[in-house]
């Protein structure tokens, strides 16, 4: 088997390692992680977006970018290695990447298991669970890990109709019976159905999610406390997403639009004090390939009731931007398992549109409880040194 380039380079031997398993393993998101987290521990790439690296987390304990150790499940059957290199060819890899860290994408290959249900699955729930945990429990056996954190970055799932587990919810299912933390970087309903209460409530594990925010409501955290703090009355807010590639395709269903814009109306709700006029549209743009672009549109009332506007346009990639929070995400909740939290992750809210648990909105507080966490898990380290 081969070592990656992260373990050879700069892991000492004997440094713990921990397993990101990933829902969603071959997608686009999934694919920048694996390929990214190798780029920047063989120091092809700084470490651009990821807070993690900052020096306000140099001393929390974090797992090394180096003992990282990929897997996960999907239902598609591209390798890792074939899409990195639609992604280098569509612009989200840089040139070359793809081979110069092939051995890094073969070993999260060779780790990744298949999902379900797929079509014509006819595997029932507890079935598909009890697969997916053996899978999970086996990766963390062979691979000697410390421990694994569970993260979904599949596509969004339309908010379930009926008392059935959805998908999330069987890989959800699957972590807590492993004894894996777990994160949901999408919205979907993961953990957070009814019938997974009790589980999770017992289960002592963090727990964080959910949506990962990594562009327009990322800009509304911070335009939202704006607005409030200058006392200028927001009036409307509306916005257009336009989108291609996977998510794209995924949020063409309503339902599934829906549950995503929720998470966005949220913010707007919590940093105004009160949920302006207007609507988030989500529209399917091919063509755009792995690109979004996102729009929004704020008219306000000034002094003495001028009547103004603001116009904000956003585009980008959003792998690039999601795949280092990924790293984020999986590093703290792993340092936060290992230090003995559970629960949810409240002080994470930095990362997610729709934050479990009870924390602020605004992007600025958000992120001194994320530092606040940092701190808190240095201490933990001094505890345990004693």
């Amino acid at each position: 088997m081969s070592v990656p380039v992260s373990v050879s380079l700069s892991a000492s031997v004997s440094a713990p390692r921990v397993g990101v398993w990933l829902i969603g393993a071959r997608g686009s998101v999934a694919t920048t992680v694996v390929a990214g987290c190798a780029a920047v521990t063989a120091g092809l790439h700084a470490p651009t977006g990821l807070v993690t690296e900052t020096p306000e987390f140099a001393e929390s304990g974090l797992p090394a970018l180096s003992s990282l150790v990929f897997g996960g499940h999907d239902t598609v059957d591209c390798p890792l290695p074939k899409r990195a290199e639609e992604l280098a060819a569509g612009g989200v890899l840089p040139p070359g990447l793809p081979s110069a860290v092939a051995a890094e994408l073969d070993a999260a290959e060779r780790e990744i298991r298949p999902g379900g249900p797929a079509p014509g699955d006819t595997r029932g729930a507890e079935e598909l669970i009890t697969t997916f945990a053996s899978d999970l429990r086996d990766f963390v056996r062979r691979r000697g890990l410390a421990r694994a954190v569970v993260v979904n970055v599949a596509s969004t799932e339309p908010s379930p109709t009926s008392g059935a587990l959805p998908p999330s919810s069987l890989y959800a299912a699957a972590a807590l019976r492993v004894g894996c933390p777990y994160i949901n970087f999408t919205p979907s309903t993961g953990l957070h159905h009814p019938a997974l209460a009790s589980a999770v409530a017992s289960s002592g594990l963090p727990y964080a999610g959910r949506d990962g925010k990594t562009g327009q409501t990322l800009l509304r955290s911070v335009l939202g406390p704006m607005f409030t703090h200058r006392a200028l009355a927001v009036r409307a807010w509306s916005g257009t997403n336009l989108l291609g590639g996977g998510d794209g395709a995924a949020l063409a269903d309503p339902a599934a639009a829906a549950a995503k814009n929720a998470g966005k109306e949220r913010v707007l709700t919590d940093t105004l004090a009160v949920a302006p006029e207007g609507q988030v549209h989500i529209d399917d743009v091919p063509a755009l390939g792995e690109w979004k672009t996102a729009w929004d549109h704020i008219a306000f009332d000034g002094f003495l009731g001028t009547r103004m506007i603001l116009q904000t346009t956003w585009q980008g990639c959003d792998s690039s931007l999601a795949a280092p929070l990924v790293l984020d995400l999986a590093r703290l909740t792993s340092r936060a398992h290992e230090a003995g939290l559970s629960g949810p992750l409240t002080d994470l809210g930095f990362f997610f549109k729709d934050p479990v648990g009870d924390g602020p909105a605004a992007l600025g507080e958000q992120y001194a409880a994320l530092v606040g966490l940092a701190r808190r898990l240095r201490d933990a380290g001094a505890g345990e040194e004693e």
